[in-house]
């Protein structure tokens, strides 16, 4: 622990995840910290995610062919893709440098960018939590891919071949072994590409608020507040402005998910950031749990067993901030849930719309923007949950002069 008259202050804005993971590590390290949120911790989009600790989520959306294919998921109402056509204008331009994206060459390079934020997200979750109180939220487990068929997984052979390279290979099972392994499938699943060595978070929005209360007794301070502008000295932060006060820092993090494109636009920075509007639904007091968690490859959805019971989470739908939650999304998304599990009863549901943080490039930034000493921590689309962990390490080890064992370039806001 440093000498007291050695210590900085840092002021962490945003309570999700990231936030509260930089928080910790930056209290670890002996700094003083204050973690600023609108809300209480956990209650943004950290609440709702599918919970998985996908280790081997290191595939992009943007894969090659995209750009032809997506028009024609857009007009199929079975393919979990929408969007609001009256914000496709304030869309269209982040929509082009998105797909532009689509490409092998660029894929592989992403790829190889989140491969290190999230291949050991198990150990970077367990290591967050230590003893405390979150602990008992994170579980090891299997996490499985169903197929329709072999055929079906053929199809995505191209996907796992980038798994393959980053280090990841299933295990498949087929036929009735299926159900024996998860009776819960009905005949639709007919393989599974079971990922051994994986994880979940059995209540996502419970985990976060008890991270926030180890930061809370390791003397951090937690101030519900919204951030409205930086006061900076010389080029460099010297404060946070809320509509709550004003809270002197010697250093920042902006770490507000979707939220964050706003406010690095006051230093500058123009991040072509959108929200991937994702959907779940929460199925009470189900007729059964899952062992673990599936990701059902015909319906782009996550079933996760968890505390309040059988959340299925996917979807996405492109069309702002500002707009409520769609119909059909839900409508599609409990249809493909009927599918997969046919059998499935509960006592009521309940549904919940948030907003994953997309750049164009569909990596995370992470580090300094333009020597400002406010380090962005946001943009982690689908990885959220399973980067968070590793990001705030990496930012608390970039403002105490750490040099990372890993380069970082690939992360840098600046490239915007």
């Amino acid at each position: 622990m440093p000498d007291k008259h050695d210590k900085k202050h840092i002021v962490v804005i945003g309570a999700g995840i990231v936030g509260v993971s930089t928080a910790i590590w930056l209290r670890r390290a002996g700094c003083e910290v204050t973690l600023i949120d609108r809300s209480k911790p956990g209650l943004g989009t950290s609440f709702g995610n599918a919970g998985v600790l996908a280790s081997c989520s290191v595939v992009p959306v943007t894969t090659p062919g995209l750009m032809f294919k997506g028009p024609k998921f857009l007009l199929d109402p079975n393919f979990p893709l929408f969007l609001r056509w009256s914000y496709l204008p304030k869309l269209a331009p982040w929509l082009l440098r998105y797909l532009s994206h689509a490409t092998d060459k660029d894929t592989r390079r992403i790829a190889d960018g989140l491969t290190p934020i999230v291949s050991d997200s198990i150990e970077q979750h367990r290591s967050l939590v230590e003893d405390g109180p979150a602990a008992r939220y994170v579980k090891t487990s299997d996490y499985s891919f169903a197929y329709t068929d072999r055929a079906a997984f053929e199809d995505d052979a191209y996907v796992w071949e980038l798994r393959k390279v980053a280090g990841f290979e299933p295990e498949l099972i087929e036929g009735e072994a299926v159900r024996e392994k998860e009776p819960a499938f009905g005949p639709a699943v007919g393989l599974l590409a079971v990922m051994r060595d994986h994880g979940y978070v059995t209540n996502p929005g419970g985990y976060v608020a008890a991270l926030a209360e180890t930061l809370e007794g390791m003397g951090g301070k937690l101030v519900t507040a919204e951030v409205t502008d930086f006061e900076l000295t010389g080029g460099e932060i010297s404060a946070v402005l809320t509509n709550n006060g004003r809270f002197e820092c010697d250093k920042a993090v902006l770490s507000t998910g979707v939220w964050s494109k706003e406010l690095a636009g006051k230093l500058g920075l123009k991040v072509p950031l959108e929200s991937e509007r994702g959907y779940h639904i929460v199925f009470k007091n189900p007729s059964f749990n899952l062992k673990a968690p599936v990701m059902v490859a015909a319906g782009k959805f996550v079933a996760t067993p968890m505390d309040m019971g059988l959340r299925c989470a996917g979807v996405v739908e492109f069309g702002g901030i500002e707009a409520g939650p769609s119909k059909a999304p839900v409508k599609l998304l409990k249809k493909k849930v009927k599918e997969t599990f046919p059998d499935l009863t509960y006592a009521s549901e309940e549904e919940w719309l948030g907003h994953r943080p997309a750049p164009s490039d569909s990596l995370p930034l992470i580090g300094e923007i333009k020597n400002t000493g406010v380090f962005s921590a946001f943009g982690h689309h689908h990885i959220g949950l399973t980067g968070g962990p590793k990001t705030g390490r990496l930012i608390a080890g970039l403002i105490n002069g750490e040099r990372p064992n890993l380069d970082l370039s690939a992360y840098d806001p600046n490239r915007f």
